[in-house]
């Protein structure tokens, strides 16, 4: 047997085995990651060797970007920013049909905008529109599942932790990256918005309430605007250069204190709660990409990343075959795995064979960023979905049912961003940060 096919057996083997007995996705990677290692360099060389990863896998100065975002969110998130984003998103699409799911979707793409995370907005989002949401009459099945679909627009929307972590593994720049993700991110919201309509439009009781008036609409839009403020600052000084992506999250950190603390949502006894949930937080992301480089040295050093290249290309000289057979290994993959260690990991697999192909890497990165964001609303194992239905309070068992229209309708966006280039790229195009 060779060392790729005994790696790759120890790893399949060992990382789901492990999941199925509950134990938690970073130590179903790191654990048969360490053991493949241990088998091809013995114990001494592979004890050292894994450790080693491990240090090297967090030993970036780029990675300090996460935890400062992070923790911006959870300082905004505590500090009411939610709010105020909602009541914008009311005013732009409150007499729409379906107008507090539109709602709800409308805030998850602002408050993604500015936390990053899918997660920080199915719960903050979902928690303030379930009991406005209850009170006007909606199936609260339809509600959750409008909620969940829409929270991970934040992972395409910059800032985005997950095209930060691709950044380091393919090299690409963090600015165009943060620039093509809009467009996909807007897209994603659209498609939610489009399920959301057809279902309201012949339910006249979901209907919005009255036009606010433009007093009303300007003084909503007067209060977020110190909240949008920071998306200008932050992705437009890493953008154009005026800061490194981690100088943006500090920078973010900072914008956030001081607006949350004039707000006077936020005091001084609140921060070491604030900074206790953003530690939690980033810990997680943080030993994920630690173990996950175990799994990435051991899988490039027995050479399993160049026979699945061979075999792809082998098996078709078709750039559309080959998109349509990585969606759907990333689809399924990213079901168990969280989108941190999937791309941290398949990365370095796909990212040789697009090249070939004339795929961008930036391209590219959007594309699986696309494919992750699906897979973590996707059950069994979807962790959006179960906070998504958790603060709604409806089993998730019903959610998954209203959640299919929304399903199919981003696999068909998925689709599109992957043979439309031109909405991924253009953006980084104009802003001359790519050639085409």
């Amino acid at each position: 047997m060779t060392d790729a096919a005994l790696v790759g057996i120890i790893l399949i083997v060992g990382m789901f085995g492990l999941m199925a007995l509950g134990v938690s996705v970073s130590i179903s990677i790191g654990l048969p990651s360490a053991v493949a290692l241990l088998l091809l360099l013995g114990p001494d060389q592979g004890i050292f060797t894994a450790a080693q990863k491990i240090f090297n896998g967090i030993d970036n100065f780029a990675l300090l970007a996460i935890p400062f975002f992070v923790l911006a969110g959870a300082i905004m998130n505590q500090g009411g920013i939610a709010t105020r984003l909602i009541n914008l998103a009311k005013v732009m699409v409150g007499r729409m049909p379906g107008a507090l799911a539109q709602t709800n979707t409308l805030a998850n793409m602002l408050f993604g905008s500015i936390s990053g995370s899918a997660l920080a907005g199915a719960a903050a989002v979902g928690s303030s529109m379930a009991p406005s949401q209850r009170k006007d009459g909606y199936d609260m099945r339809f509600a959750a599942a409008a909620n969940v679909a829409s929270a991970p627009a934040g992972m395409l929307i910059p800032p985005s932790n997950v095209l930060i972590v691709y950044s380091l593994v393919s090299q690409a720049s963090v600015g165009a990256l943060f620039l093509a993700g809009y467009i996909p991110g807007i897209l994603w919201g659209a498609a939610c918005m489009l399920i959301i309509w057809l279902y309201s439009r012949k339910r006249p009781e979901l209907r919005g309430s009255s036009r606010p008036s433009l007093r009303t609409g300007l003084l909503v839009l007067w209060q977020a605007v110190p909240s949008l403020m920071l998306i200008v600052v932050v992705i437009g000084g890493i953008v154009f250069g005026y800061f490194t992506p981690t100088e943006g999250a500090a920078v973010a950190v900072i914008y956030a204190t001081v607006l949350s603390l004039v707000y006077r949502t936020v005091t001084v006894k609140d921060f070491p709660k604030i900074l206790l949930q953003g530690t939690r937080t980033s810990s997680v992301v943080i030993f994920l990409i630690a173990l996950s480089s175990i799994m990435s040295y051991a899988m490039t050093f027995s050479g399993i990343p160049r026979l699945v290249g061979n075999w792809m290309t082998e098996f078709t000289d078709s750039k559309i075959v080959f998109l349509l057979l990585m969606a759907l290994i990333l689809l399924i993959i990213g079901i168990p795995l969280d989108a941190t260690p999937a791309v941290l990991i398949f990365t370095p697999i796909f990212l040789p064979i697009a090249i070939e192909y004339g795929i961008h890497p930036v391209h590219l990165g959007i594309m699986m960023v696309f494919n992750m964001s699906i897979a973590v609303i996707s059950p069994p194992s979807a962790p959006v979905l179960f906070v998504g239905a958790k603060v709604a309070n409806v089993p998730v068992e019903q959610v998954i049912a209203k959640l299919m229209p929304f399903f199919l309708s981003l696999i068909a966006m998925l689709l599109i961003i992957q043979f439309v280039p031109v909405l991924t790229m253009w953006l980084p195009e104009q802003a001359g940060l790519i050639f085409p």
